[in-house]
């Protein structure tokens, strides 16, 4: 099997990072929207594949390996994702976009993919499609935005890290590859992980809390989440955003930009290279 070496990954992402950045701001967003949306519906089939099976611990796998096929839809459909953006910081330290415009890129696509994410909360929600296994996934759901939004700010940020260190590894992998099965396989047990361990993804997270926020409002699903003994009073837009989004999001940065792209960089990047032997 072929494949692209470090070096030329990051050769790769470079000019891809440059196609990002340049990418006309409508174009950009609608692109974010789209992977809101295809994150989001990993997240989804991850819940129900993992409500549909009795043993807690057999069905938290089997969203494992589900929700990679949000990653998957990302990369090969053609989408924007704020926390593989994060390594946006290798074609910055390269010299071949600027801190600006690596800030509008992230701002334009964090922004998308929330309005994707709100979409497809709002369709799952909506569409009672939730109410499978006699409001099982509902209670999942609800019962998954409460935990996210009681997170103490240290946790949050720490999971947040080591999440977008393996999804930033997952998008590194996934360069390698020069053919679809490759990618796939490059991508699959990276975003597994993270998923099994339960680290905090901001973008999934949009999906997860908003999606509970609108199915607590719907009299039969809170009536199953409270039976099943949920504190739905602590899923609050202001602990959304301020107790799990903040610091979620400050870790995605941190771990994709710095320990992911900052690093790589330095290994495998052209002028650091250069600047390393003094030519």
């Amino acid at each position: 099997m072929q494949f692209f070496s470090p070096a030329e990954i990051a050769e790769n992402y470079i000019m891809a990072g440059k196609r990002k950045v340049n990418t006309p701001i409508p174009k950009m967003f609608l692109l974010a929207v789209l992977a809101g949306i295809f994150i989001a519906m990993g997240g989804a089939g991850a819940t129900a594949a993992a409500v549909s099976v009795p043993m807690a611990s057999v069905g938290k796998l089997m969203g494992a390996c589900i929700f990679p096929g949000g990653l998957t839809m990302v990369l090969l459909a053609g989408s924007e994702l704020f926390t593989g953006n994060c390594l946006l910081t290798i074609p910055l330290l390269e010299r071949e976009i600027t801190a600006a415009g690596m800030v509008k890129n992230w701002v334009v696509v964090y922004l998308g993919n929330f309005a994707g994410s709100l979409l497809a909360a709002a369709g799952m929600v909506f569409s009672h499609q939730i109410s499978l296994f006699n409001n099982g996934m509902a209670v999942s759901v609800i019962s998954t935005a409460a935990s996210k939004c009681v997170l103490p700010f240290g946790d949050a940020l720490i999971k947040g890290i080591l999440c977008n260190f393996l999804v930033c590894i997952a998008v590194w992998i996934s360069f390698a590859a020069k053919d679809v099965a490759g990618k796939i396989a490059g991508l699959f047990f990276p975003i597994m992980i993270f998923v099994l361990s339960g680290f905090e993804h901001s973008v999934a997270n949009m999906y997860y809390i908003t999606a509970g926020l609108l199915a607590k409002k719907i009299p039969a699903y809170a009536e199953a989440a409270a039976g099943a003994g949920v504190d739905m009073d602590v899923i609050t837009w202001g602990n959304f955003l301020g107790v799990n989004l903040l610091p979620v999001t400050l870790g995605n940065i941190i771990g994709g930009a710095v320990c992911v792209g900052c690093v790589y960089w330095y290994l495998y990047s052209k002028k650091c290279q250069s600047d390393q032997s003094g030519t």
